[in-house]
Formats: structure tokens, sequence, C-alpha cells
């Protein structure tokens, strides 16, 4: 079947939902077994793999575990009751105090501060990589580097990452290869074909599609299941049977959703391109950004999220306020993803130490996060004139 089929049955059993379309929400914490043998044979089982306790898993939770799975080619996925501990759970699971870690420079900011927090009380050293390295990894891999860390592309500075020359490095030392897969959703980026060993990400955003849902989902290659397994079952993760009813939901519709919200970024990052405010316009999936090359290798499309660099003389905090604070559309918030569009200034000088912002090519004015929703595209590009308008009157 093809990935839009595969959304669209994912998890589901018709005979086990007594003929309903959807996967019933099942809340428990609790099941019984049938006597003695029965609880033998539940105790033999994998966590996870056998509905034991609520905190491993729920008939809810293993239908979307399952469709995932379909979706990335892994081997097992698990989920997380957010993005951000679908990023931070592996990295415990396999880290321990005097291990190296490797972490992109581009990496989700709340991704970057548990590294410098939490795994640095750990015990556990964290060397940040130009994204843009490849397969000069291997001049950073040290004798006790467990893990090396991809976001690709990085959902600030959208840098494309050459994945497969970064695993192949990380694999000739024994590392293991994470990567942070939530801008291309499993429809445009297979992880698996590129030599990754987890692919993680923030459900909260593609899959979830509707701004109301947290959750987030690591799946595995087999031969590293056991070790994450462990570490799931011991930092006690779970997640709730409504929100996974909410992210099948979003699920059957997320081929779709793609496609549209795809075709809305190519198409507002192009005429962004031709509007005098903008120096520069990030977006690997346009032949003129520097990642392209690597995104036509091994993308299978593109999401709606990408950068605006506006002109110096147009960057002051003046010109931000003028912008955003008259628009009726775009909304000015955290996260993306969903059906609606957004709009955030941000800066990445502070948010980075083995390379510097802007790097050589990038523009120097300020930078806006966009997420191209579902809304008309020539009501979005309204929305956004009448604010480069309210700038030109500062």
């Amino acid at each position: 079947m093809k990935d839009a089929t595969k959304a669209l049955r994912g998890g589901r059993d018709s005979k086990a939902q007594f003929g309903a379309v959807n996967p019933p929400v099942v809340r428990a914490s609790t099941y019984l077994f049938e006597g003695y043998d029965g609880l033998q044979e539940a105790e033999r089982a994998l966590p996870g793999e056998a509905l034991t306790y609520g905190t491993h898993a729920t008939p809810t939770s293993l239908a979307l575990e399952r469709a995932l799975r379909d979706l990335e080619g892994g081997f097992r996925t698990r989920l997380q009751p957010s993005g951000l501990m679908a990023m931070t759970a592996p990295l415990l699971s396999f880290l321990s105090a005097g291990d190296h870690l490797l972490m992109t420079d581009s990496a989700y900011g709340p991704t970057r501060a548990f590294c410098q927090g939490t795994l640095k009380r750990f015990g556990v050293e964290t060397t940040f990589y130009d994204p843009l390295i490849g397969g000069g990894i291997r001049d950073l891999i040290r004798p006790n580097t467990k893990v090396v860390f991809c976001e690709s592309p990085g959902s600030w500075t959208f840098e494309v990452q050459d994945v497969p020359a970064i695993a192949e490095e990380a694999h000739k030392a024994g590392a293991v290869v994470m990567l942070d897969n939530t801008w291309a959703s499993p429809l445009f980026f297979k992880p698996f074909a590129h030599g990754v060993d987890l692919c993680l990400a923030a459900l909260t955003k593609y899959v979830g599609g509707h701004a109301d849902l947290l959750m987030g989902s690591v799946s595995c290659v087999e031969s590293v299941y056991p070790t994450y397994r462990r570490g799931q079952r011991e930092l006690g993760l779970a997640v709730s049977p409504d929100d996974c009813a909410l992210a099948l939901r979003g699920l059957r519709t997320l081929s779709v959703r793609m496609k549209a919200h795809e075709a809305a970024g190519l198409a507002l990052a192009d005429w962004l391109m031709g509007r005098p405010e903008i120096a520069q316009i990030l977006h690997p999936g346009m032949p003129h950004d520097p990642g392209h090359r690597i995104w036509r290798r091994d993308f299978l499309g593109a999401s709606g999220l990408f950068g605006a660099i506006l002109r110096e003389d147009l960057s002051s905090e003046a010109h931000i306020r003028a912008l955003l604070d008259g628009l009726e559309l775009f909304g000015v918030g955290y996260s993306w993803g969903g059906f609606e569009s957004l709009i955030l200034p941000v800066d990445p000088v502070g948010a980075r130490s083995a390379t510097v912002w802007p790097r050589e090519g990038r523009a120097k004015g300020r930078l806006l996060r966009l997420h191209a929703g579902l809304e008309d595209l020539e009501d979005l590009k309204a929305d956004l004139a009448a604010g480069f308008a309210r700038m030109a009157r500062i």
C-alpha cells in the first residue's frame, strides 16, 4: 500500500472494533488475566507487546503505534506524552555518566537546553556540531561517543543535513543515530532508509494537525529497541488513550494536509521572495536554497514551515511590532503543524555554539519563522501585505 492508504488503514481492525471505523478509546490502568496461566503468559511478553498494565499499552495506543510503525518502516514505535519527551527519553535511555553526545547545532531549543542542563548534571558531555558537517562528523567522534543526534532541516534555520553520510561514520564508531523528523513527518522523509536508528517526532505538530494535542513518538530499528524499551519502562512514560484517539484522527488526513501545507508553503515563500521587505527565504524545497540538492535526493516533499529574513533596515523592534500586531490570519505563537498559519520572530544568534548566525550566505536581518496553514493563499498574502504596509509607515 502507498503511504496515503497506510495512514488511513493503519492500526484498524474492524473485528476487534465491533465494526466501528475508528479504534475505540479504551481507558485502562489495570487488566485482568485468565488465572495463573494468563498471568504467566503476560509476564513473558515484552513490555508494550501485550496488555499488561496501562503505562505499557492500551488498545488505543497500540493502534496508533502500529499505524506509525507502518508509515515510518521501523521495527517498533512507542508513544511519549510530548514532543520534547520524544527527544529526551531516548537520550536518557542510551547515555550514561562519562558518555559523549554529538548534537546538531541547529537543534530544537528545548532539546539543546536538555543537553546543557539535565545531561550535563548527569555527567554526559555534549559537543554541538555544524549541521552541514556531513561525513566530517568522523573527526568529532570519540571512543566514548554513544549518540549522534540529527535534526533535518533545523526548525529555525532550515539547514538540511547529509544524514546518510553522518550515519555511516557514526555506525563505523559504534554510535547510535537519532533524528528529529518532525518537519518532514512520516510521509516526506523515511529515516530508516537513510541509516537512522531512532526516529523521533513531535506528533503535536503535523500528525495531530489541529493544535489541540501534545504527544511524541519514538520509532526504532530492531537492534536498539531493547535498550529503548527498558528506558521507556523505567521512566514510566505513558500517554492518554483519549489523546491517542486525537492523533489517530489527525493521521487519517495527514497525506491530504501535508500536500496542502507543502503547496501553500512553497507558494507563499515564492511570493515573499518578490517582496522588497524580504532579504532572503530559507526553504530547502526551493531551488535557490543551499540545502536543496540534498533535500531533492533524500526527501519526498516539504512541509509548510520555512524562514524569511527581513531587510536589515526593517528589522527593528518597532518594525516587528508593526508587522505582527495587526495580523488577522497569521497567529503569533509557538508550535506549528496545525491547520492554522503562524508567524514568530526568532533569534538564532544565542542558540548556536559550533557555528555563528548568520552563517555564510545568509542575510543579516531579523529572521521570521512562518507556518503556512490551510487558509486561502490569497488571504494569507493580503494579511502579510497589510503588515508590510504598516512597517513602511515606521
